[in-house]
């Protein structure tokens, strides 16, 4: 018989965590031909979700979790889960019910019959969430996809089951800097889309604001394109141009016309303006260098404080 490995990344879900148990848990039971484990990766959780985790481990045999020893993120969660999980087939699912657990059969059939290697849910809408949010998200896609040599579309997200092929792939990928739907798209595979409808969480709050959304959207196009950098270079080039046709330009208007330079105004704000640019570009610059200097370093992705049920 089959496994389902279902790996659940925790942060402070306390209020949801036992409604979802129980409506996935009755999800997995339509799977005939299959056995499930559930993986419940602790990411650091400030509230009561370590010890309603380890109450689900008594309860049900087919419950384990790790507790990190503090908040790493979700894609190092993933990752744990996945290092840990012993299932033919692995699912990434969200403990807040925005995943449907309904899709589960479906994506087993999908891999088990089809001949598939994943089998993903697409969301088709953003219905519930706010207007300013909807629209960044919609836009960073399309920024990403030109700035990238992948292919990665709005509602494209973590839900989805893999075989063991797949599974075994994303574990070759051992940078500190992870960012999962790129990996996804990098590696390739015949992966299969069922589309569903967005719902808002069961209960709790999100973890993502706009800020951690920005920056996750910077790490997605640090850790898979360098059009960055060479943006920095095609606008110093242009900006190289430009002061040498206006250097050239005041001089022949000085020398055969007479006219005065502009006043010192002009000058500081030339100043200012280019050297913000400069400034610009050497940040984007040491963007890369930084993460370049956490992957020397070799940290863990991960501290696991605990574990039961392995």
């Amino acid at each position: 018989m089959d496994r389902i490995s279902i790996i659940v990344p925790c942060y402070n879900e306390e209020q949801v965590l036992l409604l979802f148990y129980e409506e996935t848990e009755k999800a997995v039971r339509e799977i005939e031909t299959a056995e499930c484990e559930f993986i419940f990766i602790d990411d650091g959780s400030r509230d009561h979700t370590p010890e309603i985790l380890e109450s689900l481990v008594y309860k049900d045999k087919r419950c384990k979790y790790l507790s990190f020893s503090r908040n790493f993120g979700k894609e190092a969660a993933m990752y744990a889960g996945l290092q840990h999980a012993c299932g033919e087939y692995c699912v990434f699912m969200d403990a807040d019910l925005q995943h449907p657990p309904s899709l589960l059969k479906e994506m087993y059939d999908v891999l088990k019959n089809e001949g598939y290697d994943c089998c993903a849910g697409f969301r088709e809408d953003r219905e519930g969430e706010g207007k300013v949010r909807n629209f960044l998200s919609r836009n960073f896609y399309k920024v990403i996809n030109r700035l990238c040599d992948l292919n990665m579309s709005d509602g494209a997200g973590d839900f989805r089951m893999m075989n063991r092929a797949m599974a075994d792939s994303i574990l070759e990928f051992k940078e500190y800097n992870r960012y999962m739907k790129g990996i996804f798209s990098f590696i390739g595979f015949d992966t299969k889309w069922i589309p569903f409808h967005n719902v808002e969480r069961a209960a709790g709050d999100s973890k993502w604001n706009l800020k951690s959304l920005f920056k996750y959207a910077l790490d997605g196009i640090y850790s898979f394109s360098t059009a960055p950098v060479r943006l920095a270079g095609s606008t110093g080039i242009l900006l190289l141009i430009l002061g040498i046709i206006l250097g050239i330009t005041a001089a022949v208007r000085t020398i055969f016309f007479g006219y005065a330079l502009n006043g010192v105004m002009l000058i500081i704000l030339l100043i200012l303006i280019l050297n913000g640019i400069q400034l610009l570009f050497i940040s984007v610059l040491g963007q890369y260098i930084s993460k370049d200097y956490m992957e020397t370093k070799k940290r863990p992705l991960y501290i696991i404080k605990k574990e039961k049920g392995f």
